[in-house]
């Protein structure tokens, strides 16, 4: 019995070592090789400071900038906290979640952006920080008469920065926000304020 309890033991240790130790080492290195900047997040910097990350959402205020779809902080009233991806997910018969969706359409009414579902609703994982073209254009008249620029080369900016679907098939077209509105800031100098 000692014998297998010493060769459980040993393996154990071996199986701690390769997958628990070798293997994620590998894995990060591998990644900050050929992948530096999607392993360090996929941050977006301005000058040298960092402004966002592609991969994660963040709140633009009023209607100077383009918005995102609310996030989690939002939706939980938590503002300032992290938002872990897919939690505190309301049901469709919530009345909280009825309540969220009336206040977010009120919000952008009153900024003079027409509400699509996309723009009143979270995602499922309450960070993402892509919306459609349509969101997108939506958007537009009320961006611009805040930066009293033309519409028209509003729209042509939001085309510029549609992404196509993943492998020519997958997805949807999409607009990543951040990116938007950093396009947005060198037409028309502003300090970036999303956050």
């Amino acid at each position: 019995m000692l014998v297998n309890l010493r060769r459980s033991f040993i393996i154990s240790l071996v199986f701690l070592a390769v997958l628990g130790l070798a293997y994620p080492f590998a894995g990060t290195g591998f990644s900050m090789l050929f992948f530096k900047h999607q392993a360090e997040g996929s941050l977006i910097t301005d000058g040298p400071k960092v402004v966002g990350s592609t991969l994660i959402g963040q709140a633009w205020p009023g209607p100077k900038w383009f918005q995102g779809r609310p996030d989690g902080n939002v939706l939980t009233n938590k503002p300032g906290q992290v938002v872990v991806s897919g939690t505190e997910q309301l049901g469709p018969r919530s009345k909280a979640l009825e309540q969220f969706v009336a206040q977010q359409a009120a919000r952008l009414k009153k900024e003079g952006i027409i509400p699509t579902a996309d723009l009143v609703t979270t995602s499922g994982s309450l960070v993402d920080p892509d919306i459609s073209q349509a969101d997108a254009d939506t958007q537009v008249p009320a961006v611009a008469r805040a930066n009293h620029l033309p519409a028209a080369e509003l729209y042509r900016l939001v085309a510029s920065q549609l992404h196509g679907r993943e492998l020519g098939f997958l997805g949807a077209p999409y607009v990543d926000v951040l990116d938007l509105n950093l396009a947005l800031a060198r037409l028309q100098p502003a300090p970036i304020t999303g956050g």
